[in-house]
């Protein structure tokens, strides 16, 4: 067999979940359990680069996968914005398993076959929502992304687990077949399609009630888009050791939430379609609201896990209030966005899951001093902390750019004061857990002696930390050519 798109794209899927298989026969045998992740890991990435470099040069790789009840097809068909979704579960699946070694076997965490065999399946399902060709397709992918990191919230199966697991399959399933899937069988019914196309697929005389009425669907039973208020899985799901949290947060469950509003913003109503609509404008409102209310009720949060998940409720909605801008510049914006939040955020999560594992600490105001001791966690937390603020020289002040460029470009320049006011509440409730790291004497220093022999036993859950901040800081330049690869996806081709 000749190694042609329509390979690279079903390779998508087998790969991952080949591994899955292979970790779940392997079981007994932890270094090849955890070999086959990170082989696994790399082919795939190397198989999404193939398909990245084709998609800059133009091409759009389609995959017809199925077809059933008649007019209904399963199909891949690979443009620019899933192309870079694809780049980031792929790469940063890789970064998350080596942490997960160092965190899993740190902390004698059981079933552990069980998480890893999950976490590939979990990537399956990411990719398939990437490579979508329609809406259908989409929804098939989504479904099988909740239905796979359930185990994974549930994984310590204690009562505290199973509780944040029911709220996270409630929400996410309630809203996806409660409001989702009608709104994809209406699309069928008033466009005739469910096809993605640049532009929308709405033809012209679609009545602006049908439009808005739509818009509310897809906004709210995109529930992986955390919007305020189908929030709650997000927070309850903190349950979940760390490595699932980062799973969660930046690689595949919110990331394919945010992406499949702005896919569903851009393909399926088009933005002139969507700008027009006075739902958009409404939505761009609770957006804004979301941004900044829940970066209030992060800097209340004594827990550092459950700061950073209200943080994530907050930069998501970055994403949320680009697309309902749908200006040029807002579009692309949400799209840097899901890229530099992702390398941000999972490098937070690993830093709060480095401090649970060599200093048992889950609390920011026991964190006292641990900065001495460990100076290159507490680095890249600043490094992170950074980006997700928006400081140049950081990646993650690009969305922000952009996003105000696009506010003012859509007349609605007045939505810029939730990006400056949370960019204002994301110092005050990042910035202060580095400087009790690194400022601040320690609580108890004779408590705290043992850290530093930790520290050397557990370099596996420092190392992709530091990494992944390292990305953050790099991608800033390099992103001119990230929006130029995603123009495309624009009506007209340009910003």
């Amino acid at each position: 067999m000749t190694y042609s798109a329509e390979v690279a794209l079903a390779l998508l899927l087998i790969i991952p979940m080949i591994a899955a298989g292979l970790i779940a026969l392997v079981r007994k045998n932890p270094n090849i359990r955890e070999a086959v992740s990170l082989i696994a890991g790399f082919a795939l990435l190397a198989n999404v680069i193939y398909l990245v470099k084709m998609v800059a040069s133009g091409a759009r790789p389609e995959l017809y996968l199925g077809r059933f009840a008649g007019s209904f097809e399963i199909k891949f068909l690979l443009e620019p914005l899933g192309a870079v979704f694809a780049a980031i579960a792929s790469s940063l699946w890789i970064l998350n398993t080596l942490f997960a070694i160092g965190y899993m076997r740190g902390n004698k965490e059981k079933n552990q076959t069980r998480f890893y065999t999950f976490v590939a399946i979990a990537i399956a399902g990411a990719m398939g929502i990437a490579a979508s060709g329609n809406l259908i397709t989409l929804f098939v992918f989504y479904e099988a992304l909740t239905l796979s990191t359930f185990p994974l919230v549930t994984h310590k199966g204690d009562a505290k687990a199973k509780r944040g697991g029911t709220i996270y399959a409630l929400v996410l399933m309630g809203t996806s077949l409660g409001l989702l899937l009608p709104a994809i069988i209406a699309t069928q019914v008033f466009a005739g399609t469910t096809d993605f196309q640049v532009g929308g697929v709405f033809p012209e005389g679609t009545g602006t009630l049908a439009v808005s009425v739509l818009l509310f669907l897809f906004a709210f039973g995109i529930g992986k888009a955390a919007l305020m208020p189908v929030h709650a899985w997000l927070p309850n799901a903190m349950v979940a050791p760390t490595p699932v949290s980062a799973l969660l947060h930046a690689v595949a469950v919110v990331k394919a939430g945010v992406f499949s509003m702005l896919k569903v913003v851009v393909y399926t109503f088009g933005p002139v379609l969507a700008a027009g609509s006075s739902m958009s404008t409404i939505l761009s409102w609770v957006a804004a609201i979301s941004i900044v209310l829940a970066s209030i009720i992060a800097m209340r949060q004594d827990n550092l896990k459950a700061r950073l998940a209200y943080s994530t409720v907050s930069q998501l909605s970055y994403v949320t209030l680009g697309a309902m801008l749908a200006a040029p510049m807002a579009l692309v914006g949400g799209a840097l966005q899901i890229i530099m939040h992702a390398w941000g955020k999972i490098t937070l999560f690993m830093c709060a899951g480095a401090i649970y594992t060599i200093a048992h600490r889950t609390e920011i105001s026991k964190l006292n001093g641990l900065g001495r001791t460990m100076p290159f966690v507490f680095g890249a937390f600043l490094i992170g902390s950074l980006s997700i603020i928006g400081v140049p020289p950081m990646g993650g002040s690009w969305p922000k750019f952009f996003l105000m460029a696009g506010a003012l470009d859509s007349g609605k320049g007045i939505l810029l004061a939730a990006l400056i006011v949370s960019s204002v509440l994301n110092v005050l409730y990042l910035i202060p857990i580095s400087i009790r790291g690194f400022l601040r004497p320690p609580d108890n220093p004779e408590k705290d002696a043992h850290i530093a022999e930790e520290r050397k036993l557990h370099r596996w859950v420092i190392i992709p930390p530091v990494l992944t901040a390292l990305g953050a800081l790099i991608l800033f330049f390099f992103a001119g050519d990230m929006s130029n690869f995603l123009t495309p996806m624009l009506p007209d081709g340009a910003l």
